[in-house]
């Protein structure tokens, strides 16, 4: 999994990745999906698994055969907070873009003698 800004800004924690890969794609997985896409091992999704459903960040959805499905638990207050900071930090660097490519349009041509 690339970084985003979210994990450059927060870290690059197993938890932290595990939040991201819900934030951006949505729905509900396996915990083998998520290990898969989120970029982290097995053994380091099960040493994090159960905080984050301790916290009820994670809650399970459904069952698929005997496989559980999770979700991001967006009533819960930290994953709400997490959002929240991943879209101020979307807009601030949408912002920085735009200025980026304003200064850009507006740069003066500098030609030299010899042109």
């Amino acid at each position: 999994m690339t970084s985003t800004l979210l994990t450059e800004y927060l870290g690059n924690t197993p938890q932290l990745k595990i939040i991201d890969f819900f934030l951006d794609n949505g729905n509900d997985y396996s915990k083998k999906e998520i290990l898969e896409n989120a970029g982290i091992s097995k053994t380091t999704l099960y040493k994090v698994w159960s905080k984050l459903e301790d916290f009820e960040i994670v809650v399970p959805k459904r069952k698929y055969g005997n496989t559980t499905l999770f979700e991001l638990n967006k009533k819960n207050i930290l994953v709400k907070q997490i959002m929240s900071m991943d879209s101020a930090l979307s807009m601030q660097a949408m912002t920085k873009a735009e200025k980026i490519a304003k200064q850009k349009q507006t740069k003066p041509l500098i030609f030299s003698e010899n042109s």
